[in-house]
Formats: C-alpha cells, sequence, structure tokens
C-alpha cells in the first residue's frame, strides 16, 4: 500500500508538472505570471487564487478621501466630433466643482460621414473618492458597427481562430475593446460570425448583433440557439443597470462571477445601450459592480452588463488614423498596451468599423 501511494503520488506530480509545462510553453499575449496564475485557476486550484486576489485587493483597497484631482487625462481631440446630427449631452458631474472637460465629449479620429462614430471622455464618478477616474466611449451606431472575435484560448474549441483585427479591415477600424469573463467563469453562451461556440443561456445579459449591423443589449430568452439573424451573441452574467436603473440583485455577491464576486474593488468594464440605441463602454480601477453600473447610468445607459475585470483584462484603444493609425487608450493608466489585439490575443474581443454605407 505505501508503494501504491507513493507512485500515484509521484505519477500525480509528473503529470502536474507535465501540465503546467505544457501550459506555459504555449504562445500567449500575457506574462509568466499571469499565465501561471490562470493554469492554477483552470487546474482544481480557482478557490485558492480567488481568495488570494480577494485578500490582496482587499488590503489594497483606497481609502476614502484624499486631495482631489486638479486636471483629468486628456483624451480624444477636442476638434473632432464633426457636424454630428446627434451626440450624447456631457456627462453630469459627481464631484463638485468639475474640472475643466470632465465629463465632455472629445471625437477619436477618423470621421464618417461627417461625424466621428466614437467619442470618449473622463470624468470622476465618486465625491467619496476624489482621485479616481472613469474613462467611457460612445459609439454611434448609424456610423460604425461592431464584430466579436475569439481568442486564441477563449472561447474553448475555438482553435485561436482570428485571434486579432484582420489586416484586410483596418484601414475600417475605429476602436478595439474585451470582452467577458471565461466562460467557464460565467457559464454563458458565445456566439461570433454566426457560429455558436457555447450555447445562449435564458436570463443573461446579452450583447448581440444583427445580420443588418444593428446592435442591442437584452436579457436573453431565446433559448441555446440565436437564430440565423444574429451575427454575434456575447453574454455575461445578469444586465447591471436595466429600464436605466441599478438592478436590485447588485447586492447578492453569488450573481456577479466566480471570482471576485461584486463587493472588491478592482479595475471592471462593461458596456451599455443608450435610449437612442449607441453603445457605451466604460473602465476604471477600484470599482465594485454597483460602482460600475452608476458610471454606466450615469453615462447614459438604460441598459448595461459588466464585461471582463482585473487589470490584465481590461482594454479599450481607439485610433487616431486610418489603418489602426496613432493607437491611444481610452485611460492612460490601462496596463495593456494600446496596440493589444492588433497582434493575436489570448481572450476574445470586440472590434469597432467605420459604417460606410
Amino acid at each position: 500500500m505505501r508503494r501504491i501511494v507513493v507512485f500515484s503520488a509521484i505519477a500525480m506530480l509528473l503529470i502536474t508538472i507535465v501540465s503546467f509545462a505544457r501550459a506555459m510553453s504555449q504562445p500567449s499575449n500575457v506574462g509568466f505570471g499571469l499565465r501561471a496564475v490562470e493554469w492554477l485557476r483552470d487546474n482544481g486550484a480557482a478557490w485558492l487564487v480567488s481568495d488570494v486576489e480577494r485578500a490582496y485587493y482587499t488590503l489594497q483597497s483606497p481609502s476614502k478621501g484624499g486631495k482631489a484631482l486638479k486636471t483629468l487625462p486628456t483624451v480624444g481631440a477636442a476638434n473632432a466630433t464633426g457636424g454630428a446630427t446627434y451626440q450624447p449631452p456631457p456627462i453630469a458631474p459627481a464631484v463638485s466643482p468639475p474640472l475643466p472637460g470632465e465629463g465632455v465629449w472629445h471625437g477619436t479620429g477618423p470621421v464618417v460621414r461627417g461625424a466621428s462614430p466614437v467619442l470618449v471622455t473622463t470624468f470622476r464618478p465618486d465625491p467619496n473618492f476624489p482621485q479616481m477616474v472613469a474613462g467611457v466611449a460612445w459609439i454611434d451606431t448609424s456610423r460604425a458597427w461592431i464584430q466579436l472575435y475569439p481568442g486564441r484560448y477563449e472561447p474553448p474549441g475555438a482553435g485561436g481562430a482570428t485571434a486579432q483585427v484582420p489586416l484586410a479591415l483596418r484601414s475600417g477600424l475605429l476602436a478595439t475593446f474585451n470582452s467577458g469573463f471565461k466562460l467557464e467563469d460565467n457559464r454563458g453562451g458565445f456566439v461570433a460570425f454566426g457560429h455558436v461556440y457555447a450555447p445562449l443561456r435564458d436570463g443573461q445579459a446579452t450583447l448581440i448583433r444583427l445580420r443588418d449591423g444593428t446592435p442591442n443589449l437584452i436579457t436573453w430568452t431565446g433559448g441555446p440557439d440565436p437564430g440565423p439573424n444574429v451575427e454575434l451573441a456575447r453574454q455575461n452574467l445578469p444586465l447591471i443597470v436595466s429600464g436605466g436603473q441599478l438592478n436590485p440583485a447588485l447586492s447578492d455577491g453569488s450573481q456577479w462571477g466566480a471570482t471576485l464576486g461584486n463587493a472588491v474593488r478592482v479595475w471592471r468594464s462593461g458596456v451599455g445601450i443608450d435610449a437612442r440605441g449607441n453603445l457605451l463602454y466604460a473602465a476604471a480601477s477600484d470599482q465594485t459592480a454597483t460602482s460600475l453600473a452608476q458610471i454606466l447610468q450615469r453615462a447614459g445607459a438604460v441598459r448595461a452588463m459588466e464585461l471582463d475585470i482585473n487589470s490584465a483584462w481590461v482594454t479599450l484603444n481607439f485610433y487616431g488614423a486610418p489603418g489602426a493609425g496613432a493607437p491611444q487608450k481610452l485611460l492612460p493608466n490601462m496596463p495593456r498596451d494600446a496596440t493589444r489585439y492588433l497582434s493575436p490575443d489570448d481572450r476574445d474581443f470586440f472590434a469597432v468599423y467605420a459604417r460606410r454605407g
């Protein structure tokens, strides 16, 4: 029996070493440490990783108060909005007095039919934390359309299809932004280019795009197969904003992910839709699910869902020149490069293109 136990332990150790070595040798655009953490999470130690992350982020949680900022990050170009027939009103300040340009929309470069389809702004979302800055992007869906791309490893089984913005489409590229949680964490559906990689789940928040380019953000009730008219569908937990109001279940941590739940302050991102059918993306550091929902609500979202969280995964980049030229981050303290998604990426993501017709 002792020999059996010893040999079994040695065999398990060898299997573990081989699995880890194989994972670390695979192509990736993230560092060794993050890949090691992801391997632990995927191989039975998710509880340990989550506990360590929760303790770390709790210790690093910002204190209330402190000196207020004197300036905000400069994003976009003040004179690039063009002559849009409609653009959203400035975001009402949450901190008084407002800083110069706070909540005021700026264009990002390429103009489509006389206007910039992607506008960006920054503002301070919480008077209790006057140094926090949220970044928001507004996407004019009459001048732009979105596409969902599988990453190198997410969703599972995609086989790394595409995993980056195709070279042939970069002439019309306006922006790129991160998608949602790994499917094993949110147990949601995934549809790209009309292909169902994971069946849709009723009750989940779902960003969809129809074949004609029309996007929507809804609570899905249509069963596992979206049908032939849906080009893309990405699910991620329940809606955090519905009917312009915060989801009353935001206080229920069990609904907001298997890793850090709703209350731990980390980098968070989300996507929303306004009353006119235009899309909003928001991101900020040190946010809870509730505070992220409040950012999107303040920006004008009538429905919204959380996207990915943690600093390694939260990204929105926009491009100041055609052909993915002059890339810039939505917030300068976003850790990933402004050229992310222009080379193969481990996670799925969204690209925003000019709508020429």
